[in-house]
C-alpha cells in the first residue's frame, strides 16, 4: 500500500465534505507540500486515463473526489430513474438520525449506525431533504446538516416538536437505533379529549413517500 492509495482512500471516505492539506499531512503522515504534489499526480492520472469517472476539486482549501463532467447525463439519469427514488434503509436511518440530533456532521451519524454514509447523506441532500445547516468550528470545519423545510411538507409536519421525545429515547439511540424511528406518525385520535401524539418513526418516511409518488 503507497501513499497515493491512501490518499485515494481517504478522498473516498471523507465524500462531498472534502479534506484539506494539513489533516492529509497528518493522516499520511507526510508534509504539505508532498500531499499537493500526490493530489495532482493523482488528478493527472484521473484525466488521463478514459477508464476511469473520477476526478479531484479544489473547494476552498479542501480537496472533494468527484466524478468527471461527462458522467452528469449518466448521474442525472440515474437520480430520475423511479427505481433510485424510494430511499433505502441505510438512508432511511441516517435521515432519522439527522432529524433528532441536528445539527450533527455525518461522521457523528457514522458514529452511531456504524457504518459509512457519504452515500445516504449525499442522497438526502439530492432529495432536498437535508441541507447544510453551518460548520464545525475548528480542524477540517466539517459540514453540519438539518432537515429542510421540504422534509417538513414532504412528511406532514407542522415543526419538530411532533417528533417523539428525544430525551426518553436516548438510552436506545446510543445502544442501537430503531429501524421503525419515523413509524406511526399519524395516530388516529379516539376522542377529542385523550388524544393521542404524532409519533413519527423512520420506516413512516417510506410510506409517506409512497404516497406522495400516488398523488403525483
Amino acid at each position: 500500500m503507497n501513499k497515493s492509495s491512501e490518499l485515494e482512500a481517504l478522498l473516498f471516505v471523507v465524500g462531498d465534505e472534502g479534506i484539506g492539506l494539513e489533516e492529509l499531512s497528518y493522516l499520511l503522515t507526510i508534509k504539505t507540500e508532498e500531499v499537493y504534489q500526490l493530489i495532482q499526480e493523482l488528478q493527472v492520472r484521473y484525466q488521463e486515463d478514459e477508464q476511469s469517472s473520477l476526478n479531484i476539486l479544489e473547494v476552498g482549501n479542501h480537496f472533494v473526489l468527484t466524478t468527471k463532467r461527462s458522467f452528469a447525463p449518466l448521474l442525472k439519469k440515474y437520480a430520475q430513474s423511479p427505481l433510485s427514488n424510494r430511499l433505502s434503509q441505510a438512508a432511511l436511518e441516517t435521515l432519522a438520525i439527522i432529524a433528532y440530533k441536528q445539527p450533527i456532521t455525518r461522521m457523528e451519524v457514522e458514529e452511531i449506525r456504524g457504518v459509512q454514509s457519504s452515500g445516504s447523506v449525499q442522497k438526502l441532500t439530492a432529495r432536498q431533504l437535508i441541507e447544510e445547516k453551518g460548520r464545525v468550528e475548528g480542524p477540517g470545519r466539517a459540514i453540519l446538516y438539518g432537515t429542510t423545510s421540504y422534509f417538513m411538507d414532504y412528511f406532514g409536519l407542522k415543526d419538530l416538536s411532533e417528533l417523539p421525545d428525544i430525551q426518553a429515547m436516548e438510552t436506545e439511540l446510543e445502544e442501537e437505533l430503531p429501524l421503525d424511528l419515523f413509524f406511526d406518525r399519524y395516530q388516529e385520535l379516539p376522542d377529542e379529549e385523550t388524544p393521542l401524539e404524532n409519533t413519527p418513526t423512520a420506516a413512516d418516511f417510506e410510506v409517506a413517500a409512497e404516497e406522495r409518488e400516488e398523488e403525483d
